[in-house]
Order: structure tokens, then C-alpha cells, then sequence
């Protein structure tokens, strides 16, 4: 009988032992499965906000090159009429991208906005370089270049919350180069749905850098410009806005041309800024910092070096700055 008992309990422990094995498998595979799950919606989440990056950087080029090629179309067919002797905001301006390489800085828009801005005989010129869409690893590579070349810039920012990126923004500021606004999100179905939207984005950047840097911005680029084809909303409604917020915004008269891509190689890039800033009194000119601009930080060297044997005057935007503006704030009435 006890031999009996003994046998029952052992095949009792033996079955607790079986169900008990089976319970930690369960455990063990339900819990293999929810931190492969966990890890494939991390990186599916990565993914997408690359993916959302990209998408935003392909809308911009696209934007560019379209408002590049409809807007010279627009030139070139109505250049000799009297209304494009003068800025016309009713057409939301000209593209100064579209036009620059037109050769005739006094007809259209492009001559409108620079009319007082040609370059003169004995006065120096000024030069001012600007990046827009950083922080990213290229600005880093650009900053040590203006550092070895002694030569302050201007860059136009947008919001990034890595550690890397804060510490750019400080090191912008720290350098002597000016920090300006480029919206925080980038994102140009957001910004421009609405001036609500607009003056949410701008708030949530200048408080953003202002804690980050302890120097409030006071001067902003419109992503696309001011003249820009994307916004829902009149641009003169935003323009009013920053003008309330003393915000001054600058947009460029010279090109390098980065803002298509891959289309131009480093050299290409520095003879697109050349050919240009001998036009002007003064010269403002677009660059990218974002990660995909790498042509941009090896055009950079050269291109500093082509304008200080030319002995321009390089700096960084201040409130002595000349405005470049394609819609030219001074034309907006209440």
C-alpha cells in the first residue's frame, strides 16, 4: 500500500513537473514573441519616420524644381511687360530660383527685388552664406570648415530633439554664426494648412531653441520661401504674423543649386555661387545642411576660397543685414 502511495506521488510530482516545464515554454515563447514584436515595431517606427523624411525632402526638391521651371515659363513670356517692373503680389511674387539665370537682373522680379542691390564700383560687397533643414551630421562637418576658414554663417534650423542635434544648435551659437528659424517640422502640408498652424509650428521652435541655445532667434526662412506655390494661405498673412512677433525673414539671391539633390556636383555648386554674387551689393546664398547634402560640404572649402580671393566681405546675418525678400515686407499693408 505505501508502495502504492509512493508511486502516486511521484507520478503527481512528475506531472507538476511536466505542466510546470510546459508553463515556462508558454512563458518563455509568449514572452520571446512580445520582445521580437516590440523590436520590429521599433524599427518599422524608425523606418517610417526615415521614410516620412524622405518623402518631405523629395516634396521639397519637387516643389523647387517645379515652382523653378513654372515660374521661368511665367518670366520669359511676360519679361517685357510694364507690370513685371515691379513685384507683383497679387501672383504671390517670383521664385528668385526660377529667374537668376536669366542674365537680365533688371527686368522681372529677380531686377525688382535688386535694383538697389547691384554691385557698385570701390564698395565692398557682402556675402552671406546660409544652410537651411540642419541640424545633422553634415553640420557638424560644415562648422569645422567655417572654423579652419575663420568665416561665421547663417543657419536656418528646423526641430530636432537628439542630444547630437542640441548640441549643434549650441555650438552654432557658441561659434559666432546667427541662428535662425526654419519651422520646426518641416513639413509643408502642416506648416502652411493654417496661420494657427504656422504660429503653433513657429512657437514650438523659437521656445524650443531659445531654452537649448539661452539666444532667442530674431530672424526666419520660410520653407519654399516667401514666395512660395505650396501655401494654402495667402504668405502675406504669416509675413504680418512674424512682422508682429519682430521677426525679420530673409530669403536668397543666390543659388547653389543643392537644393535639387544630387543634381550638381561640388564643382558645379561653387560656380552656381560665382557666376551670381558678382551681380550684387549684396548676396545671400542658399545652401543645405541636412544629411543627404554631402556635395554641399565638399563644395564648401573651394567656394570659401573662390570669395575671399575675390575679397568680399563674409558674414553672418544681423540686424545690419540688407532684406532679401521676394515678397518685400515693406509692400504688405494691414
Amino acid at each position: 500500500m505505501e508502495d502504492k502511495n509512493n508511486a502516486g506521488m511521484k507520478e503527481q510530482r512528475l506531472r507538476r513537473q511536466r505542466i510546470s516545464r510546459i508553463r515556462n515554454a508558454i512563458m518563455m515563447t509568449v514572452g520571446i514573441w512580445m520582445l521580437l514584436s516590440f523590436v520590429f515595431c521599433i524599427g518599422l517606427t524608425i523606418q517610417m519616420i526615415r521614410l516620412d523624411r524622405k518623402i518631405d525632402e523629395i516634396a521639397m526638391n519637387a516643389v523647387t524644381v517645379q515652382q523653378m521651371a513654372d515660374q521661368m515659363k511665367d518670366y520669359k513670356g511676360n519679361a517685357k511687360e510694364s507690370d513685371m517692373q515691379s513685384y507683383n503680389l497679387k501672383e504671390g511674387g517670383d521664385s528668385l530660383e526660377a529667374v537668376e539665370d536669366d542674365g537680365d537682373a533688371e527686368s522681372g522680379a529677380l531686377g525688382a527685388m535688386n535694383q538697389d542691390n547691384m554691385a557698385k564700383e570701390h564698395v565692398p560687397q557682402k556675402v552671406y552664406l546660409t544652410f537651411d533643414d540642419g541640424p545633422s551630421e553634415n553640420t557638424s562637418k560644415i562648422l569645422d570648415i567655417l572654423k579652419e576658414k575663420d568665416v561665421k554663417a547663417t543657419f536656418f534650423v528646423t526641430g530636432n530633439e537628439d542630444e547630437s542635434a542640441k548640441e549643434l544648435y549650441q555650438r552654432i551659437v557658441a561659434e559666432g554664426h546667427t541662428l535662425g528659424m526654419h519651422s520646426y517640422s518641416h513639413k509643408y502640408s502642416v506648416i502652411y494648412s493654417s496661420l494657427e498652424a504656422f504660429q503653433d509650428d513657429f512657437n514650438q521652435l523659437r521656445t524650443y531653441l531659445t531654452e537649448i541655445t539661452g539666444v532667442e532667434p530674431q530672424i526666419m526662412r520660410f520653407p519654399g520661401g516667401s514666395s512660395n506655390q505650396v501655401s494654402n494661405i495667402d504668405m502675406r498673412e504669416f509675413i504680418r504674423f512674424l512682422t508682429d512677433e519682430e521677426v525679420s525673414y530673409y530669403d536668397w539671391n543666390v543659388a547653389s543649386g543643392d537644393a535639387t539633390s544630387q543634381a550638381y556636383t561640388p564643382d558645379e555648386l561653387v560656380e552656381n555661387v560665382m557666376k551670381d554674387v558678382v551681380k550684387y551689393d549684396t548676396s545671400i546664398v542658399l545652401m543645405h545642411d541636412a544629411s543627404t547634402k554631402g556635395t554641399t560640404v565638399e563644395a564648401l572649402g573651394p567656394m570659401i576660397d573662390q570669395l575671399k580671393a575675390l575679397d568680399v566681405e563674409l558674414l553672418p546675418i544681423n540686424e545690419n543685414t540688407k532684406l532679401i525678400q521676394q515678397i518685400p515686407v515693406d509692400s504688405i499693408t494691414e
